[in-house]
């Protein structure tokens, strides 16, 4: 809870989701409406797909800036006379990053409605799927951000790494968004979602540390 609220807290003083991620996945989305064309809006099933594309652009941004967090001089070091228990701190900015993630979902799930002609009462039942999905990117993102940290391609390796391993959670929110909008099974989508969602978090109490030190 330490963690997660001193990310919190940076990122409402600095106000960057506010004034830069938000708009720029606000832009993302228009420019993927643009792309779709106006006579496929509100028809197509590409649209879960294209919120999900303009989402992890979104979290590649807001994981760099997580990890950028934990490179200041001497935050590691802070960390270490504190004692504090590195699955604590993972568990804690994947936390934080989620929240982040989650107020960013609102802000585009809106522009998806408006943008993209999603159906207002599908797009609300396929939230609890984005939760979950959202969830397990914050927590794989986290794990690849403190990989990836510290290094002069930091940002350019993040997505290479990343993009893999979001895969199969973005082909799973997809279908379930998809599911939602026009019908269909959700519950398979949704156990790939939580089984990730878990996979993720346990690899990071495992690994954070030994990542955190390397």
């Amino acid at each position: 809870m330490l963690v997660a609220g001193k990310d919190l807290r940076i990122e409402v003083r600095s106000r960057v989701l506010l004034w830069q991620v938000a708009p720029f996945g606000v832009m993302a989305l228009l420019l993927s409406g643009l792309a779709l064309g106006p006579n496929q809006a509100g028809h197509s099933s590409a649209a879960p797909g294209l919120f999900y594309l303009v989402v992890v652009l979104v979290a590649l941004l807001m994981i760099n800036r997580s990890a950028a967090v934990e490179a200041t001089p001497g935050t590691r070091a802070s960390v270490a006379t504190l004692g504090l228990d590195p699955a604590g701190v993972f568990l804690g900015k994947a936390a934080a990053l989620a929240v982040e993630l989650w107020l960013s979902a609102i802000v585009l799930l809106a522009g998806s409605v408006v943008v993209l002609h999603t159906a207002l009462h599908g797009t609300l039942e396929a939230v609890p799927s984005i939760v979950v999905t959202l969830g397990a990117i914050a927590g794989a993102g986290t794990l690849y951000g403190a990989l990836t940290s510290g290094g002069n391609a930091a940002a350019t390796l993040l997505p290479v790494l990343s993009l893999p391993a979001f895969a199969p959670l973005l082909i799973a929110g997809e279908r379930s968004f998809n599911s939602a909008l026009h019908g269909g099974a959700l519950l398979q989508w949704w156990v790939i979602s939580v089984v990730a969602l878990a996979v993720y978090l346990a690899l990071g109490i495992l690994l954070y540390g030994v990542l955190e030190e390397s």
